[in-house]
């Protein structure tokens, strides 16, 4: 399939800062993430802890918070994970689905995707 960057930017609850960043598009994660010391500049808090398990096949407990990330000319509040410095942040899953946005994996592009009511 192959990865893709895009454009992510990053703000607290309160939208007063936004961050930019380079990030990956990964629908394999559920959650978007970015470094904890980039959260905490923005006033993000992380409410709780989970675990996660990563590909390396290593699980974690890792803070979680709630943060609005826009891509693509389109808001979402979302959950956010701490992750460690120096990381890469990434787009998630449910940033995605929040954002009505699917992938093009082909053409490595997002594209919007109606909504369902049943």
């Amino acid at each position: 399939m192959g990865t893709f960057n895009i454009e992510l930017e990053i703000a607290g609850q309160d939208r007063g800062s936004w961050r930019k960043m380079d990030a990956p598009v990964d629908t394999g994660a559920s959650i978007t993430a970015a470094p904890a010391s980039v959260l905490r500049e923005l006033g993000v808090d992380p409410e709780s802890r989970q675990l996660f398990r990563f590909a390396q096949g290593e699980t974690r407990a890792m803070g979680i918070g709630y943060a609005w990330v826009r891509f693509e000319s389109r808001e979402v509040l979302t959950q956010v994970l701490f992750d460690d410095e120096g990381t890469l942040p990434l787009l998630g899953a449910r940033a995605l689905e929040g954002a009505y946005m699917g992938v093009d994996h082909v053409a490595k592009r997002l594209l919007p995707v109606p909504g369902l009511m049943g």
